[in-house]
């Protein structure tokens, strides 16, 4: 995937609680604490030279936040659960790769989170769910969104339901809402880059299904239908990969996304490509 086109500006930290206000549903967030800017990364291993060992990397020391708990570790960052000024939020907190430069760890890490605020602000600007920003915060490369409190997975929601074997035609109804969503977000020449089910969130009640796109860590601006192609194929892979006996659905979506989006024609045919491109990879190995 290519990655985030955007330059990060600001030296320090950067507010952008103006995603709220472009939703009506927030005010602005007043400046870092003394708190926040002391909740810094881990210190930094030892480099690997001629005849050196190499360390093993040390994780970020977590943001301060109160009520703070771990919920996700992954090999981008670590995501953490608590209140951001009396608000329920989560806090992403970049790992820093070891093996990179420090100058070009810090130059990407600046660049993918402030790429990532510039879209979430865009989503919410246009109209499109997404967690607001509250504050993104460059010395500690982290940034503090929305929780979306009570909401699922679009993928555990699945596995729920077929699971149960109950009646799967509310998911076609779920595959026809992605696929809207998706048509505007790409309308917005927005690519999320890491489409997957676990990236969709479902607000409660589930069987409202009012979706909430999140995870936009390598997402970047661009109009190209070569890249909302791509987009698209990455999520059918996930579906591929994670939701056996969903092709039906994945169609659905697709129907839909072409039914609504007023660029997908392009979009549709370069997805074609893309998926003649992975079956020629895959043949070849």
């Amino acid at each position: 995937m290519a990655a985030a086109q955007a330059e990060a500006g600001g030296a320090r930290s950067v507010m952008a609680g103006a995603a709220g206000a472009a939703m009506g549903d927030m005010g602005p967030v007043g400046p870092a604490t003394a708190e926040l800017a002391a909740a810094g990364p881990a210190a930094d291993g030892a480099e690997c030279g001629t005849g050196d060992v190499m360390v093993a990397e040390e994780p970020p020391a977590p943001p301060a936040l109160p009520g703070l708990r771990l919920v996700q570790q992954g090999a981008e960052a670590h995501v953490y659960r608590g209140l951001f000024l009396g608000r329920a939020a989560v806090a992403k907190l970049r790992v820093p790769k070891r093996y990179r430069h420090p100058a070009l760890e810090e130059r990407l890490s600046r660049r993918r989170m402030a790429q990532e605020a510039r879209s979430l602000l865009r989503c919410r600007r246009a109209g499109i769910p997404a967690p607001a920003v509250y504050f993104v915060d460059y010395v500690t490369n982290s940034i503090y969104l929305e929780d979306i409190v009570d909401s699922i997975t679009v993928q555990d929601h699945i596995y729920s339901v077929q699971k149960s074997g109950n009646d799967t035609s509310d998911l076609h109804k779920l595959a026809e809402r992605m696929g809207e969503l998706l048509a505007r977000m790409h309308d917005e020449d927005i690519i999320h880059g890491d489409l997957t089910t676990a990236n969709l969130l479902l607000r409660p009640p589930t069987d409202k299904l009012d979706l909430v796109l999140i995870d936009f860590g390598l997402s970047f601006i661009s109009g190209l239908p070569e890249d909302k192609g791509v987009d698209l194929y990455v999520l059918e892979k996930a579906f591929i990969s994670t939701h056996p006996d969903t092709e039906t659905m994945f169609q659905a979506l697709l129907k839909t996304y072409a039914a609504t989006s007023k660029k997908s024609g392009p979009v549709i045919k370069k997805l074609d490509e893309v998926r003649l491109r992975g079956r020629k990879r895959s043949m070849i190995g």
